[in-house]
């Protein structure tokens, strides 16, 4: 019987090397810096590259719900 290596990778938070296979919070490490990366997306501290897009053009695009300061039923 040949024992297969599990394939390690480093967690994009904390950079500790981690099972892939079998990890329930891959590609983190643990719940903890699951949370600590959604948390730096929520406050922008990661941001995806692009150009800066003007709102109201945008509602223009893509209508949104209420964006007219009015309460939907």
């Amino acid at each position: 019987m040949s024992q297969s290596k599990s394939m390690q990778v480093p967690c994009p938070k904390c950079r500790k090397s981690v099972d892939w296979q079998g990890n329930p919070h891959r590609p983190f490490c643990s719940e903890r810096c699951r949370q600590l990366d959604l948390g730096s997306w929520a406050d922008e501290s990661y941001r995806v590259a692009g150009e800066s897009v003007d709102p109201e053009a945008l509602e223009k695009i893509i209508p949104f719900p209420g964006a007219d300061g009015l309460a939907k039923d």
